[in-house]
């Protein structure tokens, strides 16, 4: 069995505690959305918009950073990338089509 050098062993640690915390935001934004649904309901498309564009911007400016580093391209990586655009861009589409039907 081979021994993972001490950087790879980081780099893996930081992408893990990197994954935690963005799905821990989601499971905390997702509750204060329970908890305050009633107050915040007729924000629920600006809240959307938002954070459609915090991500993007996250995300875009990630992969441009990695990419400027040399770091190596993961396929499951660029996979997921991808499916997160095409999602992103669904769900734009219904947003703006929910916002004209309106």
């Amino acid at each position: 069995m081979r021994t993972m050098a001490p950087h790879d062993m980081q780099a893996r640690r930081l992408r893990l505690a990197e994954l935690t915390s963005g799905l821990g935001a989601g499971v905390l934004g997702l509750g204060i959305g329970v908890l305050f649904g009633g107050l915040l309901g007729g924000l629920g498309l600006p809240i959307l918009v938002g954070g459609l564009v915090m991500h993007t911007r996250g995300m875009a400016d990630k992969h441009r950073l990695e990419n400027a580093r040399g770091a190596p391209s993961l396929w499951w990586s660029t996979l997921l990338y991808w499916i997160c655009w095409v999602f992103l861009g669904a769900l734009a589409v219904y947003v703006v089509a929910r916002a004209l039907a309106m």
